[in-house]
């Protein structure tokens, strides 16, 4: 498994277990189908069944099913580091945005980021991968291995098109969670601070006993 991948063993300094969610192909997580819920709840008691003591995602776009999530078992659960957001805000001056970057920025609605308030929403500026290789190999059935070199390119293209466009841009939050792969090439190029769901996964697992 990839270095920093979030279902490799090694990248975390405490033991993780995996499940799979029945059905949740990329093609179907996407865009969104309420049907997943009930595999998403089952694959976290399994989880729970299992031992673990939070539970997380590998894949942004659930957070659509955090709250029945969350809901259905009694530990910490954090499916997305979208639920990020509100905290990275008002961390920034007020001026300042933050870009979500994401695989596939068309389904990456408003209700999916956490901001009611309009004023601070259009600080919020979302961009994604679709289009590139590494997202067109994502959707394919059964998975190609992943292509780190076509994931460097069409996140880095994403980085420099955002910054292009927005350079009051002052944090990064990556929604995709093959973008921690890249993480540290994003902080060396836009000198900026990025956030994705390996930073959440060790902020949930510090409070634990």
């Amino acid at each position: 498994m990839l270095p920093g991948s979030l279902i490799n063993p090694t990248t975390f300094e405490f033991p993780i277990i995996l499940e799979t969610v029945a059905g949740a192909w990329t093609d179907i997580v996407l865009p969104g189908d309420p049907s997943l819920e009930p595999a998403c709840i089952a694959a976290a008691r399994r989880l729970i069944d299992q031992g673990a003591v939070a539970i997380t995602a590998n894949c942004g776009f659930f957070i659509r099913h955090q709250a029945a999530v969350a809901a259905a078992v009694n530990v910490p659960v954090a499916l997305s580091s979208l639920l990020l957001i509100p905290t990275l805000l008002r961390q920034l001056p007020p001026a300042a945005k933050l870009a979500v970057l994401t695989a596939y920025s068309r389904h990456c609605g408003e209700d999916m980021l956490g901001v009611e308030d309009p004023v601070e929403r259009a600080r919020i500026v979302v961009d994604g991968i679709e289009g590139g290789k590494y997202l067109n190999d994502a959707m394919k059935r059964p998975l190609p291995p992943p292509d780190v070199e076509a994931l460097q390119t069409d996140v880095m293209g994403c980085v420099a098109r955002v910054h292009a466009a927005h350079p009051d841009v002052s944090a990064i939050l990556c929604e995709c969670t093959a973008f921690p792969l890249v993480a540290p090439l994003m902080r060396r190029a836009a000198k900026l601070p990025v956030y994705d769901i390996t930073n959440l996964s060790r902020l949930v697992m510090a409070t634990i006993a």
